[in-house]
């Protein structure tokens, strides 16, 4: 550990031990503190009497009544996986009859506790657990570092196989003998009862009888969203749960296997740490399944994370010398040779070619876990454990972060590597009908036929603006690097580019905080907007020497001059959402200011906040002010129409060129005509009012509530349910927000919700759909009523038996 880290693993005891002002984590009120049997150490005795002496002298600090029963380190900590950026998951277990609002209090001083500790870069995550959490159902929901419903007996066994006694009482777990079963309770039992275990130093959080095959589907979801940030670890946890799945219904848990080693061993050595056993499993099971790739990669995201800031010149160093042993004798035992060795330890330095592989293996293998996992799911026709919350909460983050999607911005840097900044960046356009596909090239070298024959481009892209898009937000592009630019058919100019590029990097920045569940339990909702005109096709380029005729009449950029024109040739819009997604989209040619507005404002349900930020950027030879003024005068009263909650429907009337164009936005959507405004004599529309209202939604009796059109989103499956007595009514919306309303549906929801899940992600593998799973699930929400009007939240379970009824639909 780093000094800090050392520091802070040595007070927690102390911090949750005593409640006084001078500590940190202080929170006034009756907070259950005084760990079991905590005795302070010499270091944790010093600090103590410091602590006294600043209190004036005070002699003593009063700790509670050993209300805390242990706190334990769980995770890496203390194996061959612990590095010094590790963090630190402690386990903070209390008795289950302490009142509610004394726990809410522990929590808030436990999270006092952790904000210290990233005071000092040290990432600590305290969990309270109550001792009869694996005892009853879990209720809790996926938060931060908390896996929430996504695990629960397969989260103890890894408590278990991994944990490490800061203070406080023993498990009962290590002392029982690991053959019992489903008699475990029973013999833990008469051990209390005849007084062999006292409840003063022991504590049982249960045994096994079985893994319940539930969990896997669950267990796979969080391990997917861990490896958004550590996917080496994460690679061989899915390739664990796929191998205790493959053992089911006689899983052998490495809890268990552990057990067997402590019980039996005379001495501490690598048998008994559980990364060096998790390696050893996975390994057994693809070797059994003779899959040689995965074993492979699984052995190399091992030893990427065992020697995870390790300095191998480092040898004689005593806390270097016996992981690099270690270390070593894997390398033996596997056969590597000595080039295959060095590339690895020298991840720090590499760049992009060897972090989009990486990125391509360590995301096929994960998947191919998902499938697996899935597959095991079906065969066995179980029902998730996992709630639908938190289904929709890990599922959305997976989509934002993986789904492969058209003018997705993929980030490939699932910190593989620290710096993929380039010095030189090329572009190359390759116009229509030559050998290779018409559209733009991105390549890491110069323009010169030397650096560029025998070369892969790194990227491929039908326009440019997502090709820089691309490289800004994989952290490419710095403000060194120096662009090159090959083109023929575009107006795209190296100056434009480079002026492309600072505004981008002024306006998104690389990374942002990660969305909250709150954000990811609803519809998406576009968060920072970036436009930029005229990048590719700028119709003023070709204006040399040419008089241009207007007047005050004729000044709009949409429709400009005395030959009508439309100023506009193309449009890049970048925008990040609330889910963190970053998409980039491309618009070229007469409508491409129409297609545009009708794109961003479809992306925006009627009940969305405004984006937070929204730049418009234009790069024309000609009236680049004038043309950038009115877009964004035009797309701010578009978002506003778009976003406004008055009833009925508006249409705003636009000129390009010589043609009319009626926007209608209405409560699901927005919608275009257009006509020949030269033709039909409506030319005078310039000194009409811009838009005007339409009463188009005044039927009686309509079918849906209006609170169901007002979060209508494009792009995903949306389920509202409406209780309606004993039964209740479900209103479907499709990608398209095309509406199915069915009347007085019996049963289950949790049954519903559930069926349609596996449906989805059983149905991921149709005939010329992606390899890989797809993760945008539908979005379920509950329509209730207080205070005399609707609210939509989001759908939580309800715990109904599993043996209700399956939901009966009556379409209306």
């Amino acid at each position: 550990m780093s000094r800090y880290g050392q520091q802070v693993f040595q007070l927690l005891p102390v911090l949750l031990h005593y409640n006084h002002p001078l500590l940190p984590g202080y929170v006034p009120g009756n907070v259950p503190v005084g760990v079991c049997h905590f005795l302070p150490n010499e270091r944790q005795q010093q600090f103590i009497d410091e602590l006294c002496e600043a209190a004036n002298g005070h002699q003593g600090l009063e700790s509670g009544k050993n209300e805390i029963f242990g706190l334990y380190s769980m995770g890496s900590t203390s194996s061959i996986g612990q590095s010094r950026e590790s963090d630190l998951d402690i386990w903070v277990c209390y008795s289950h009859q302490i009142a509610p609002e004394r726990v809410d209090w522990l929590q808030q001083k436990c999270l006092l506790i952790s904000q210290w500790a990233e005071q000092r870069q040290v990432e600590l995550n305290l969990f309270l657990i109550p001792d009869n959490k694996f005892r009853t159902d879990n209720q809790q929901i996926v938060e931060g570092e908390s896996c929430g419903s996504a695990q629960h007996l397969l989260l103890l066994d890894e408590f278990y196989r991994s944990h490490l006694r800061i203070a406080g009482k023993r498990l009962v777990w290590m002392f029982a003998p690991g053959k019992l079963g489903p008699r475990y309770d029973r013999f833990v039992a008469e051990q209390f009862a005849n007084g062999t275990l006292n409840h003063d130093e022991w504590l049982d959080l249960g045994g096994f009888a079985r893994i319940p095959a539930e969990e896997y589907f669950g267990s796979a979801l969080w391990q997917l969203y861990k490896s958004i940030d550590s996917p080496y670890k994460a690679v061989l946890k899915t390739v664990l749960m796929e191998a205790y799945s493959h053992e089911y219904p006689d899983t052998k848990l490495l809890c268990r296997h552990l057990k067997g080693h402590f019980q039996s061993a005379d001495r501490l050595d690598e048998r008994q740490d559980h990364y060096m056993l998790m390696l050893e499993k996975v390994t057994g099971y693809l070797k059994s399944m003779g899959d040689e790739k995965r074993l492979d990669l699984v052995r190399r995201c091992f030893y990427l994370k065992v020697s995870e800031g390790l300095d191998f010149s480092q040898t004689r160093h005593e806390s270097h010398a016996v992981r690099i042993e270690q270390i070593n004798r894997l390398i033996a035992a596997w056969g590597w040779p000595a080039d295959k060795v060095a590339l690895l330890n020298n991840r720090d330095h590499w760049k992009v070619e060897q972090v989009k592989s990486a990125y391509g293996e360590l995301l096929e293998a994960l998947m191919q876990s998902y499938r697996n996992l899935i597959q095991f799911a079906r065969r066995n026709n179980i029902t998730e454990s996992i709630n639908p919350e938190d289904i929709g909460i890990l599922s959305r983050k997976l989509y934002a972060a993986f789904e492969n999607l058209p003018g997705k911005v993929q980030l490939i840097n699932l910190k593989i590597a620290p710096d993929l900044a380039e010095a030189n960046i090329s572009l190359v356009q390759v116009p229509e009908r030559r050998l290779n596909k018409a559209g733009w090239y991105l390549y890491k070298q110069g323009l010169t036929p030397a650096e560029l024959i025998g070369r892969s481009p790194l990227e491929y892209s039908g326009y440019v603006g997502k090709l820089i898009a691309w490289a800004h937000f994989n952290g490419l592009l710095n403000s060194d690097t120096q662009l090159q630019l090959f083109n023929q058919d575009t107006d795209v100019s190296l100056q434009h580019l480079q002026e492309f590029c600072r505004d981008l990097a002024r306006i998104f920045p690389v990374r942002t905080p990660s969305p909250s569940n709150l954000a990811l339990s609803r519809p998406c909702e576009v968060r920072q907007l970036g436009i930029f005109l005229n990048l590719e096709q700028d119709p003023t380029a070709r204006w040399h020497n040419r008089p241009i005729e207007f007047n005050a009449k004729t000044s709009d950029p949409f429709s400009f001059g005395q030959q009508l024109e439309n100023l506009v040739g193309s449009v890049d819009v970048l925008y990040r959402n609330s889910w963190d997604e970053i998409r980039s989209l491309h618009f070229s040619g007469p409508m491409a200011v129409v297609d545009a507005l009708t794109t961003i404002l479809g992306k925006m349900h009627q009940g969305a906040t405004a984006p937070e930020s929204l730049q418009v950027f234009c790069y024309s030879l000609n009236f680049r002010s004038l043309i950038r003024t009115r877009f964004e005068q035009l797309i701010k009263e578009c978002i506003g129409l778009r976003l406004s909650r008055e009833q009925g429907s508006t249409v705003k009337t636009l000129l390009l060129g010589s043609e009319e164009h009626s926007i209608f936005f209405e409560r699901r959507g927005v919608s275009v005509q257009k006509r020949d405004a030269v033709a039909v004599g409506q030319l005078p529309v310039r000194q009409q009012p811009t838009h005007k209202t339409l009463r188009l939604d005044q039927q009686v009796g309509k079918p849906v509530p209006d609170i169901v059109d007002v979060y209508a989103s494009e792009g995903l499956m949306q389920f509202f349910f409406e209780d309606s007595g004993e039964d209740y009514n479900l209103y479907i919306l499709d990608e398209a927000n095309r509406v199915e309303v069915y009347r007085q549906v019996s049963g289950s929801k949790d049954e519903l919700v559930q069926s349609i899940n596996r449906f989805y992600t059983s149905n991921q593998q149709v005939a010329g759909q992606s390899h890989f799973a797809h993760f945008n699930l539908p979005q379920y929400y509950e329509i209730v009523a207080g205070q005399g009007q609707q609210r939509v939240l989001p759908y939580k379970s309800t715990k109904e038996g599993r043996d209700d009824a399956r939901p009966c639909l009556n379409e209306s």
